[in-house]
Formats: C-alpha cells, structure tokens, sequence
C-alpha cells in the first residue's frame, strides 16, 4: 500500500512540473502618450441647496488623462494602457520589455525596471508598415 502511495505522488509531483512555462514576446517601448479617458464633475450643490431647492447649477469639470504606451514588435505595434488607473507605473521609453498576451491583457514586464509583471489593457494592435514593405522586397529579392 506504501508502494502505491508513494508511486501516485511520484506521478503527481511530475505532472506539477511539466506544467508549460510562461512563454514571453519580447518589444520596445516606443511612446508614451497621455490620453483623455473620461471626464470628472462636481457639482455645486450643497446640502442645504438641494433641501431648499436653489440650484446653482454650476459643475466644475476636468479631463482625465490616463497613460498610454506603444510597444513595437517585429511585426506589430500595440497601444496599451495601465489596468490600474490610481497607481500607474512610469516606464522607461525606448527600453525593451517582455510581454504575454491573455485575450485582451498583456502581463508585462520590464528587466531594467524592477522585473514585476503587471497587467495592461490593449486598445489596438497594428501590423508595421515598414515590415510588410520589407517582406515584399526580400520576397522578389528571392525570385
């Protein structure tokens, strides 16, 4: 009985480690752009004014800027913002940086920085220009 315990962990523990390791693409963090993501109000109103009823209908409104990277590959540029909107990391422009992708977020990590991978949403990713006209141009080198 000892036997098959210890062969039935011995299996188990194998099957731990073959787990698939974290496969990471790697880029340059070409841009950092600040964008307008949202507006924020205040309103004049008081308590008092809202029981009494005098409106002075005067709001105070500012745009919110959020941070947004592009990171270039060899053939595509994505344009990515920080999951955590309070507590952006500033990263280093024109560093590398290694990335995966999971549906719409990219868990990135920059070496040079502090090594942590954090979460980013994709707001676009688009094919570079230049790689698609240097393709072309080495394919009819080939003919």
């Amino acid at each position: 009985m000892k036997l098959k315990t210890a062969f039935l962990m011995l299996v188990l523990a194998a099957c731990a480690q073959a787990k698939e390791a974290k496969r990471y693409q790697s880029g340059t963090l070409v841009n950092m752009d600040s964008v307008t993501c949202g507006t924020d109000e205040k309103s004049g109103n008081s308590l008092t004014g809202e029981i009494i009823g005098t409106d002075s209908a005067h709001k105070k409104t500012h745009a919110l800027l959020c941070q947004e990277y592009i990171l270039q590959t060899d053939c595509l540029t994505y344009r990515i913002r920080p999951k955590d909107d309070k507590h952006p990391v500033l990263l280093p422009v024109g560093e590398k940086a290694q990335f995966r992708l999971t549906k719409d977020k990219m868990a990135l990590r920059v070496e040079d920085l502090d090594d942590k991978e954090r979460e980013y949403i994709v707001v676009s990713m688009t094919p570079r220009p230049d790689v698609k006209t240097s393709t072309v141009a080495s394919s009819e080198l080939q003919k």
